[in-house]
């Protein structure tokens, strides 16, 4: 049998709910359907919760193998042992759903989009609405007086995030004043991962507003000046809250390993080189302003500007930039748990870790302005979480 299973969360936490569709072999007859509301819990946990369900009701119905599909990168992942889970209570219902699995032939988990969700999808927001039908007799489940959720059709709402993870329910994160205070006001357990995010300075390019992504031109004496300004800065809010971070790390490309430089210098910590936070790739447009750009390549630019997953001439997409982006962010997550890091990227970088914390679709990075040497601030829980409490702040350039 196929099991098709869903959670979410309005708020993250917020009013949560899950949803799992029972399905034949082929994935085209719905045998069960159950659904019901969670109370206030995360994303991450009615995706767990969803999953449980459905195996649950597969198991009822006399299921010796299952595919069990997802659009949750992470219970996915995680389900098939190839990520860690770090979070208590997602360990428990990881357990739980182990304990699940061994009782059936087979059980594979597969990563689907969250177009191809969308039956499940529909019934854990019937869930967030108030519906309820945990119930696993498939009578009850999907009878004749009741229409299952509707199959994804080609112009069902996709909103998808990079590296293929997309999000379950609305989540929007609330931002405060400390991270214990974050964590007891947005519901979030642990002590998040802080990202003190820093574009860098002025370069010759920026001053003339031209396109600039692996490039490598160094920093203008302003840029410099800048570098030195934002570091100071960081440096003094650290210090007025006792925090000593972690690591400074950089994009390998010159303008940001200098401002990382300045950042180093002054907080004391050690500057490590990420490659995957390196701008985007924008090829043929390299060097060009805007206007000259879209001279040369008007109908490219311009579906260009409207779409993550178009490319520059020779160049790569916002949703390969998202993906790599996306693999460093979890990359940090877990080398440096409850720890502040300072880290000094670029625009597009900088924008997709903040997309990624707000949990919001790709519209946000045509609509972001982020200025030179700006600082944003974004914390990352280890239960799946996150708060963006600061963006593009220049308050100390003067």
């Amino acid at each position: 049998m196929v099991v098709e299973a869903d959670g979410g969360s309005r708020g993250n936490p917020g009013p949560a709910g899950y949803g799992a569709v029972v399905l034949d072999a082929g994935a085209r007859q719905v045998l069960a359907e159950v659904y019901d509301g969670l109370g206030t819990a995360t994303n991450n946990v009615a995706e767990y919760r969803g999953l449980i369900a459905g195996l649950a009701a597969a198991r009822q119905l006399g299921a010796t193998e299952v595919d069990a599909r997802m659009d949750s990168k992470l219970v996915v992942e995680q389900m098939s042992g190839r990520w860690k889970i770090k979070h208590p209570p997602l360990q428990l219902l990881a357990d739980e759903a182990r304990d699940l699995v061994k009782q059936f032939d087979a059980v594979s988990f597969t990563w689907i989009p969250r177009r191809d969700n969308a039956r499940a999808d529909e019934l854990a927001n019937r869930a967030m609405d108030g519906e309820s039908n945990p119930s696993l007799d498939p009578a009850v489940a999907a009878g004749p007086d009741r229409k299952p959720a509707s199959a994804p059709t080609e112009n069902s709402e996709v909103t998808e995030l990079p590296g293929g993870s997309e999000p379950s329910g609305a989540s929007a994160a609330t931002p405060a004043d400390s991270a214990a205070t974050a964590a007891a006001w947005t519901g979030q357990v642990g002590t998040p991962v802080r990202m003190i995010l820093l574009r860098h300075g002025q370069t010759p390019l920026s001053i003339e507003r031209r396109y600039s992504g692996h490039g490598d031109p160094e920093l203008t004496e302003a840029g410099q000046a800048q570098a030195v300004a934002a570091a100071r800065a960081i440096a003094a809010r650290l210090r007025k809250q006792g925090v000593t971070p972690a690591a400074v790390l950089s994009s390998p490309l010159r303008r940001a390993r200098q401002t990382a430089a300045a950042v180093s210098e002054t907080t004391g910590a050690a500057l490590q080189v990420r490659d995957r936070l390196i701008e985007t790739d924008f090829g043929g447009w390299e060097g060009l302003t805007f206007a000259e750009a879209r001279r040369r390549d008007a109908e490219l630019h311009g579906r260009w500007l409207g779409s993550a997953d178009v490319e520059p001439p020779g160049g790569e997409s916002f949703r390969t930039v998202g993906a790599r982006v996306g693999a460093e962010r979890e990359r940090i997550v877990e080398e440096f748990p409850g720890e502040t890091v300072i880290v000094v990227s670029h625009v597009t970088p900088i924008k997709m870790l903040l997309r990624e914390a707000l949990g919001a679709g790709d519209e946000v990075l045509f609509r972001m302005h982020l200025d030179l040497a700006c600082t944003s601030v974004a914390d990352f829980y280890p239960d799946g979480g996150a708060s963006v409490r600061l963006v593009n702040d220049t308050s100390y350039l003067g």
